[in-house]
């Protein structure tokens, strides 16, 4: 669970809240919701896929499975670490916004040597690079909890304004503008999926890995909810749609206090999503490379750290490239298609699995078919208004 909370907190609130607020104003918070509502299908989904098959490289696993195509396989599989991939570029891009507001470096400087330094932290050990996560977890929803607590307590008249989150039906305009952050809102709830490529190195995954997906999604949930409301309430969405460090600036004009405790735990919160990033999308190269779709050399572990070197020094180089060539907003949304697309097909092939009469593992989460039929039917929905959007 804290491995989920570490990437989708530090891929999302931190990162993202200002490009949700120039999209959807006063309204973001809706944006948060809707996406967590379409990932909710696709997370019932994976609960029960992470039971009946706990390998890594699981998304490509259930293709498999669902479709029996290994060229389908194959393709999901480069799509999951491509989504990893642009992820921790997105995120070590954004946390470039964090870090200067300490020393005045060039931001291809932050780059280059976030990246270096994460990518040492995740070939260290998968023992080490959670544990660097879940302690980092901790203080990253403390300081969520901090700026929720700050607003309501020196702007308590936020609780009487929280109705002007909810547009009415007929307000096209805020709807539309609540479908086009949905996309980025969409990419801050990333992060639950990737736990089941760490199946194999779980202790009883059919058991753990449903419990804490949920888990994951529902606190995700509660918390970008608060956190932007209390954001579009307290301070000008105009402004906090400029910043580039948003909750710094959101907790320095809620209590006129130094913002510096803030911007360290964000710089920590994005730099954690960097290495939880990396860390799955080697995993996941090295699931292909066992299973036989690409080249062995990824499988290669490493007999002092054991974990797949090869594979995480290539994620790590893509990662940097991508960091210092595309624009944060644009990464964002190119992670958040990959994985709608993902999902869509992780949901069908569900679907298949269960059309096809697959009997699960004794005591393993099931879902009813409706539930990935209307994954299928969300993920979609959300793609499209995402470039309508």
């Amino acid at each position: 669970m804290l491995y989920g909370l570490g990437v989708t907190i530090g891929a999302g609130i931190y990162v993202l809240l200002s490009a949700a607020a120039q999209k959807a104003g006063v309204h973001a918070p809706m944006a948060f919701v809707c996406a967590s509502v379409v990932m909710g299908f696709s997370a019932a989904s994976f609960a029960e896929l992470s039971a009946r098959i706990p390998v890594s490289a699981g998304e490509a696993a259930y293709v498999h499975l669902g479709f029996g195509s290994r060229k389908l396989s194959a393709l999901v599989g480069f799509l999951v670490i491509a989504s990893g991939t642009v992820s921790s570029a997105a995120i070590a891009a954004g946390s470039t916004g964090y870090i200067r507001e300490f020393v005045d470096v060039p931001p291809s400087f932050l780059v280059v040597a976030i990246v270096l330094m994460l990518s040492a932290v995740a070939a260290w050990g998968i023992v080490e690079s959670v544990l660097f996560a879940g302690i980092f977890t901790v203080f990253e929803a403390g300081a969520l909890l901090v700026i929720v607590g700050a607003g309501v307590w020196n702007e308590p008249q936020i609780l009487n304004e929280l109705p002007r989150i909810v547009p009415s039906l007929g307000d096209s305009a805020a709807w539309a503008g609540i479908a086009g952050a949905g996309l980025l809102a969409f990419f801050a709830f990333i992060g639950f999926e990737d736990m089941v490529n760490l199946a194999e190195e779980v202790k009883q995954p059919e058991r753990t890995l449903p419990r804490a997906i949920f888990l994951t999604l529902f606190l995700g949930t509660l918390l970008y909810f608060m956190v932007t409301a209390v954001a579009v309430l307290a301070v000008p969405v105009g402004e906090l749609a400029a910043s580039e460090a948003p909750l710094s600036f959101v907790f320095e004009r809620i209590t006129g206090a130094s913002p510096a405790l803030i911007t360290i735990i964000a710089i920590a919160a994005t730099l954690n999503g960097v290495v939880i990033q990396i860390v799955m999308a080697s995993r996941v190269l090295y699931g292909l490379a066992k299973q036989g779709s690409i080249p062995a050399p990824f499988a290669r572990v490493d007999p002092r750290t054991q974990t797949p070197l090869i594979a995480t020094g290539t994620v790590a180089a893509a990662v940097m490239l991508l960091a210092l060539l595309v624009p944060l907003e644009n990464l964002a949304e190119w992670t958040s298609r990959i994985v709608l697309v993902v999902f869509t097909l992780v949901n069908a092939s569900l679907i298949l699995i269960k059309r096809k009469g697959t009997p699960p593992p004794e005591g393993a989460f099931t879902v009813r078919v409706w539930v990935p039929v209307l994954g299928v039917v969300t993920c979609i929905a959300l793609l499209a208004a995402g470039w309508l959007g």
